[in-house]
């Protein structure tokens, strides 16, 4: 065996790897040896439960049921695997585990698609399922946590005494779950959620193969062979992890800002609109910004729907649009959509006979029950309100 230990500092003297532990991580990481038949059947047979899992908690909302999942999807292992080759320059075994996690990314999309094509999107509520939420729109701070979760799964596999730690880790990187969503959302057609799902995974591969070889590296794991073929693979596909993980930065850091542009608007536009109708009877029940898919840097034209509900007069929609247009900064295109408010009573034997006065009918209906003359909201209404509901209810 060619790989040794580097002491390039008292710390990694200290606490630097032990290479008899090597062929142990190799045992544990790559499916070789006489077992590997057995060992890639228990990788598929978890990867599908772990899939399943994952399909019914994510379209179920509940976090409960895809942390299980997160626990059960071996798919740390091919990853961490790809790290090692890396480290070591081991071609062979780097296309190899490559190639497993790849298998395994078009599986897990492909079968998580299938278990929710029949299950309605009513049932599965894209617009308010927080498992779906969180992870087609990632930002920088799932970089960060990506980092910091590959560092500790290096860590964790370099020593065995804290071997222990790795289900906590496979909880704090989510791997399994965004593929799941990726799959759900392309069963449905929503290719632009299924994307951001997808670059969340990617985000995660990355940074746990940079972090965890820069953990491999100093723990001092190496090959001794300066300059020769292994240690130019390993520099190529360092690089590559380096561009790799700088593009899904780049792609993360657009998205998040993005989401704050748009989360801007949506309260600029809420206020505009209440401070438009605060004259009126009306209320904003509701607003919804649609930009160009292409409008990475919400720079505009954007399509205004608003909702509200009333009666009355609606003031005249250039003045909204007016002052959105010179809060937002953009060109707005609006749509207002107007709810009738409509008040009923019961029972209408009793209230018929007062439609024709100017007070409420039901506050003189209180009233009557309270003994109260005049108009029952001047004054009393707070303070008898909830002893004519229980008249009302005993009789």
């Amino acid at each position: 065996m060619r790989d040794i230990v580097k002491e390039p500092s008292e710390w990694v003297t200290k606490n630097r790897f032990d290479p008899m532990y090597l062929s142990v991580m190799v045992e544990k990481l790559f499916f070789e040896g006489e077992n590997r038949i057995r060992e890639i059947t228990n990788y598929v047979a978890l990867l599908t439960l772990a899939t399943i899992i994952a399909t019914y908690g994510v379209i179920s909302g509940s976090a409960a049921t895809v942390i299980g999942a997160m626990i059960v999807a071996p798919l740390m292992t091919p990853i961490m695997a790809t790290t090692l080759a890396i480290v070591l320059g081991n071609g062979r075994r780097m296309v190899r585990s490559i190639l497993i996690v790849v298998l395994s990314v078009a599986y897990v999309i492909g079968l998580s698609a299938l278990l929710s094509l029949f299950i309605s999107e009513l049932v599965i509520d894209f617009g308010s399922n927080t498992e779906i939420l969180g992870r087609v729109s990632p930002n920088i701070i799932a970089l960060y946590a990506a980092l910091a979760s590959g560092a500790a799964g290096a860590f964790a596999v370099s020593r065995e005494e804290i071997a222990e730690a790795l289900p906590g880790v496979a909880i704090a990187v989510s791997l399994a779950p965004p593929l799941c969503v990726v799959g759900i959302c392309l069963a449905h057609s929503r290719w632009l959620d299924g994307f951001g799902a997808l670059i969340l995974f990617l985000t995660n591969f990355f940074a746990i193969v940079l972090a965890g070889g820069g953990v491999f590296l100093l723990s001092g794991i190496h090959s001794r062979l300066k300059g020769s073929e292994e240690v130019h693979l390993r520099r190529q596909a360092i690089a590559i992890t380096v561009v790799g993980t700088l593009v899904v930065t780049a792609i993360l850091g657009v998205n998040g800002y993005r989401t704050l542009e748009i989360d801007r608007g949506s309260t600029t536009a809420l206020e505009t609109a209440a401070d438009w109708l605060s004259e009126t009877e009306y209320t904003v029940e509701g607003v919804v910004l649609t930009y160009s898919p292409g409008d990475l840097l919400v720079r505009g034209p954007v399509r205004v729907r608003l909702r509200i509900s009333g009666k009355g007069t609606i003031p005249p929609l250039e003045e909204l649009v007016e002052d959105l247009e010179a809060r937002l900064g953009y060109r707005v295109l609006l749509e207002v959509r107007a709810i009738p408010e409509e008040i009923q009573y019961y029972p209408a034997s009793i209230v018929r006979p007062l439609l024709g006065n100017e007070t409420d009918p039901f506050d003189n209906i209180l009233g009557g029950f309270l003994n109260v003359p005049g108009d029952f909201s001047q004054g009393v209404k707070s303070e008898a309100t909830s002893v004519a509901y229980r008249r009302v209810a005993i009789h």
